[in-house]
């Protein structure tokens, strides 16, 4: 009786299905009932806000919502006051977030109550490391939707005005509010006048939806482009080469947002080119916007080629100009002091610089997680950086409260995503990715979201189909689908990088596992051995006060507590510990033993994931079922390899057996170094 019963559910929503191409994202979802939108005033956003609720209404049929321009000193930036029929902000683009608040409650079930709704922080940006040619580095979902490599390529076409909008769309669905449209290793052409226009553009179409443009910007444009002997920060011909050259994009884009500046980084050209400081950088730029409203990010990503310990040095660069920057310079730094490992502790200058302005920059795209093969929903990762006490305060002074100004006074908040969008219909590659992309603007504006509640908005917005049944949807479709998602960060990290082991993937587009790879004459802190540093004493890098000291750079307790190997997290043990092959773990295990049974945990986690995918077939389209099937098969055989290869490799060192109880290799060694894993 049971199953029949389940039959005739299930036949009951089969028909409900139809193919979906995954462009639509988590705005798929159509209005049941008609609503009538009163609002005094007009503009094109205005506008937008009144078509979304008449497109989008799920509410009383009939009902009256009111849309109300009126300066509240209790709303910051774009944020709103909400209630069931009126929506209150002191600017259009906060009626615009208000609407979309009102019809995702009402798609998702969520209580729609009075209540005044504030952004974490006032500017919410995505970074797309776009090239002009089209190109997008660390991009996996295709080329870029703003540039592209054709004769024709600095024209607007409808298509473009078309897909551009969709972009302003969804962005503006989630609170973002900014885009950097070209990449932070940027081209010295995008400050010249055919790429502006472009640019303009872009922004013609941006602006209503409230997404303003920015540009990642070359230092050393004045001497490359502009006819200079120098680009020197200090120099009076430079100093109005900049002014002249913002004044221009100004007068083109009233509404320009400002500069990305990646400088002395990885070869790119910056300030200490020329004896002069980052602050001296920043603030020569700064000058020039300043008149029209625009800021300076500053990217704090720098190390160089010496035998400094690469996660101390941007705090080490940073930390003697703390004060030294204009107010509206921000300094971006990204949340572990590396680069974007599956798991890596706080950057130390979050929290560290109290006399400026501070903003994370997190990585949407899967540059080290799969890329758009792996599914790893990303908003634990940000939830438990954002959540991390720095202590600099005192207790609760967490990341998330010492950039969005509740510690320290700020004259601009921001947060900064890379990118995972491009040409493909499905705009991330992945189906799930969208996810990502969705989850960092949720936590942008409302950074004390729970990485749960993030997920069961978007699996409702995205999947749930009208008529469906909602407890048997719940129960087969939202409550495994939602613990698959919680629980596939912790997964990539068990199959690729456990127990603070970072940066020991292969070089092959940072994708598969590569702990060997460390050809003569390449940087050091390029390869892996660096940072894993595996003898046959133990595994991992020493940054306790006996090693490199990057503890010292943390505030009390939490530097007393990293620096000694029996207190310190035993997911950052080998960050800060180069431990013995035999010290024993609370769990009781050796750490090698405790390895295996990581690397052992994350395989059989992905297979759990395939499983249960593989049974809510009958819930969800055809067309998305199968895609994302054939990338859980590919992300197991690739966690198979990353378990093989990792443990094969460390066992030299440890002369210590694989626990029997666990699954045996099915690669070999050899056979992987020789080929390093390829994309799939």
């Amino acid at each position: 009786m049971k199953y029949s019963v389940l039959g005739l559910i299930l036949m009951c929503i089969s028909p409900l299905l139809h193919a979906e191409d995954g462009h639509s994202l988590w705005l798929r979802n159509k209005g049941k009932g008609s609503v009538n939108v009163v609002c005094s005033k007009n503009s094109p956003t205005l506008a937008l806000a009144k078509q979304e609720l008449r497109e989008g209404w799920s509410g009383n049929a009939g009902a009256t919502v009111n849309l109300i321009l009126k300066t509240d000193k209790a709303l910051k930036a774009d944020g709103f006051k909400l209630k069931e029929n009126q929506i209150q902000a002191n600017t259009e683009s906060g009626i615009l977030y208000g609407v979309y608040e009102l019809l995702r409650r009402q798609q998702t079930g969520e209580v729609i109550k009075e209540e005044t709704i504030n952004p974490s922080y006032e500017r919410r940006i995505l970074n797309h490391w776009d090239n002009p040619n089209g190109t997008i580095e660390r991009g996996y979902a295709g080329r870029s939707i703003f540039w592209r490599p054709s004769k024709d390529s600095l024209g607007v076409t409808e298509k473009d005005k078309t897909l551009w909008t969709e972009y302003a769309r969804a962005n503006a669905s989630v609170g973002i509010n900014g885009a950097v449209l070209d990449n932070v290793n940027a081209d010295q052409k995008m400050l010249t006048a055919p790429y502006l226009e472009r640019v303009k553009g872009i922004a013609d179409i941006l602006r209503p939806y409230g997404v303003k443009t920015y540009l990642s910007v070359k230092f050393s444009s004045p001497s490359m482009i502009g006819g200079l002997k120098t680009s020197d920060p200090l120099n009076p011909e430079v100093i109005k080469w900049w002014k002249d050259k913002v004044k221009e994009i100004y007068k083109i884009i009233p509404d320009f947002g400002g500069f990305l500046v990646k400088a002395n980084s990885e070869g790119q050209p910056g300030p200490q080119d020329y004896k002069r400081t980052h602050a001296d950088g920043a603030n020569m730029m700064a000058d020039a916007l300043k008149p029209y409203g625009g800021i300076v990010m500053w990217r704090a990503f720098v190390y160089s080629t010496s035998d400094e310990d690469r996660a101390k040095q941007a705090y080490g660069e940073f930390m003697p100009l703390d004060g030294q920057f204009r107010d509206n310079v921000i300094i971006q730094v990204k949340n572990g002091p590396v680069d974007f490992q599956p798991r890596e502790p706080f950057s130390p200058l979050f929290g560290a610089m109290k006399k400026t302005s501070v903003m994370p920059e997190v990585q949407i795209t899967q540059e080290y997680l799969g890329h758009s093969t792996h599914l790893v929903y990303l908003a634990p990762m940000w939830e438990e950086f954002l959540k991390s006490d720095t202590y600099q305060a005192g207790v609760g002074s967490t990341v998330a409260r010492c950039t969005d100004g509740s510690v320290y006074s700020q004259k601009h908040t921001a947060i900064a995503g890379v990118s995972n969008i491009g040409l493909d219909t499905n705009w991330c590659g992945h189906d799930f990715a969208q996810s990502n992309w969705y989850a960092f603007g949720r936590l942008a504006w409302d950074n004390k979201l729970t990485s749960e509640q993030i997920a069961d908005e978007w699996i409702k917005l995205t999947f749930r189909n009208e008529g469906a049944e909602s407890a048997d949807w719940n129960n087969n479709f939202l409550k495994p689908v939602k613990e698959m998602m919680l629980l596939s960060r912790e997964a990539a990290v068990n199959y690729m990088m456990p127990l603070g082991l970072h940066h020991i993937m292969s070089a092959n587009e940072h994708y598969g596992p590569g702990p060997w790879w460390a050809p003569a004459r390449t940087r050091k802190d390029w390869t892996p051995p660096y940072f894993h540093k595996a003898d046959l004493t133990g595994v991992g890098f020493d940054r306790s006060k006996t090693g490199s000291n990057a503890v010292s750079q943390y505030h009390e307790p939490l530097a007393s507590q990293l620096n000694d190997i029996n207190t310190c997290p035993a997911e950052l043990l080998l960050w800060f510990h180069h431990t013995p092959w035999n010290f024993k773990l609370k769990t009781g295990r050796t750490l090698w033993d405790e390895m295996c049974y990581k690397y052992d945990t994350g395989v059989k986690q992905v297979r759990q994931f395939q499983k249960t995918w593989d049974k809510i077939e009958p819930y969800v389209d055809a067309d998305r079922f199968t895609r994302i099937q054939n990338k859980l098969r590919a992300q197991s055989q690739n966690a198979q390899v990353w378990k093989d290869a990792c443990l094969l490799y460390f066992q030299q060192f440890s002369k210590m057996p694989i626990p029997y109880d666990i699954e045996r290799p099915v690669n070999n060694l050899d056979d992987l170094i020789k080929n390093d894993m390829k994309r799939r």
